[in-house]
């Protein structure tokens, strides 16, 4: 299941782990704790907690009350093609918490390469860039790119590298990306 921009009221069912955004210091939220989801998709949940913004993985939705989205399929004679298609598809998955935006609609990719090893595993190599070199959530997208794609049947592995070259800027991104953020 996917969700959208919300500000639904929360109480966390149980502790929960979390990312403070935009530091990516890790924390614990304790049960009980109240706030707000204010972005939930691509089954990553960004909440807001007495001031600050939190980033809760997929596999904590049920700390949230929440079902975690369902895991990516594909069918057992995919082509190559049809992998690229599923990688693609995981990293229209991956969220900047604060931008409702997908990596691949911010321009963030750069390059999506998937190589097939003689056994029929895949190697998938990805080159993406921040829309900030400073940006303290830098290593949790990274993070959440190789764990999305990994999650692939099939896929061995995610060469996720972090490039700034060329550096980024609002002309990468896609028209549906401008329109959403009003910048078109």
């Amino acid at each position: 299941m996917s969700y959208s921009q919300s500000s639904e009221p929360i109480r966390l069912e149980r502790d929960c782990a979390a990312v403070m955004v935009p530091s990516g210091d890790l924390v614990n939220l304790p049960a009980g704790q109240v706030g707000y989801i204010t972005q939930a998709l691509g089954g990553s949940f960004t909440v807001f907690v007495e001031g600050n913004l939190f980033r809760i993985r997929n596999q904590d939705a049920d700390a949230l009350g929440k079902d975690p989205m369902a895991l990516p399929e594909l069918p057992d004679n995919a082509s190559a093609a049809d992998v690229e298609q599923a990688v693609w598809m995981q990293l229209r998955t991956c969220f900047d918490p604060e931008i409702p935006i997908n990596i691949v609609d911010l321009g963030l990719v750069y390059e999506c390469t998937v190589e097939r090893s003689e056994s029929g595993a895949h190697t998938v190599n990805i080159k993406l860039t921040l829309t900030a070199p400073g940006c303290g959530m830098g290593d949790i997208l990274l993070t959440d790119v190789r764990e999305k794609v990994e999650l692939l049947p099939t896929v061995t592995a995610a060469d996720v590298e972090l490039v700034f070259d060329p550096p980024w800027n609002r002309s990468m991104m896609s028209e549906a990306a401008l329109l959403e953020t009003g910048m078109m």
